[in-house]
């Protein structure tokens, strides 16, 4: 999985709690709850992260996931109408998330998980489909592990010894 961290204390990031969940633990003395909070942060302008936070109390959770989101951010590839340069199919556990170019004026066509990550990273023309399972953590992870592997027609370009043009046609 290609990730390029990028920095992110000069960006300015908006957050969205994707789940909560709350976990029990079974010990002798009864049950220990605590609760998990997804949260996925991004400018809008090509950079997106998601992070987990575990804590006993909801804010508490939400918190650290905000945190290990803003750790983990990452850039990606868009094209001259917001979309992705390319169609890609992200993988994560067992959920795999289709991701496909779509012209000026389509929008985000896109589930609950896919469309935060999708809306928070920048992209205004896009068409999704999750494929195998529909668990929320493992969407957004594919969604963004997706994200991340998609490559600039630049890049493709250099590697291959061709000029850019060669390459989208």
């Amino acid at each position: 999985m290609k990730r390029t961290i990028v920095d992110a204390s000069q960006l300015e990031l908006e957050d969205k709690v994707v789940t909560i969940k709350r976990v029990t633990k079974v010990v002798k003395g009864g049950s220990n709850s605590r609760f998990t909070a997804l949260v996925v942060v991004g400018d809008k302008n090509g950079h997106v992260g998601v992070g987990l936070g575990k804590a006993k109390e909801v804010p508490e959770a939400i918190r650290k996931g905000k945190e290990d989101a803003i750790k983990h951010v990452i850039e990606i590839a868009l094209d001259e109408n917001n979309s992705i340069t390319h169609d890609y199919i992200g993988q994560y556990g067992s959920s795999n998330v289709l991701l496909k170019r779509a012209p000026e004026g389509t929008g985000i066509i896109a589930g609950g998980p896919a469309r935060i990550v999708c809306e928070l990273a920048g992209i205004k023309n896009i068409r999704t489909k999750s494929l195998g399972s529909n668990n929320k953590q493992n969407v957004v992870l594919a969604t963004l592990t997706g994200l991340s592997e998609l490559k600039r027609p630049e890049e493709v370009a250099n590697k291959r010894g061709k000029s850019v043009e060669d390459v989208q046609a």
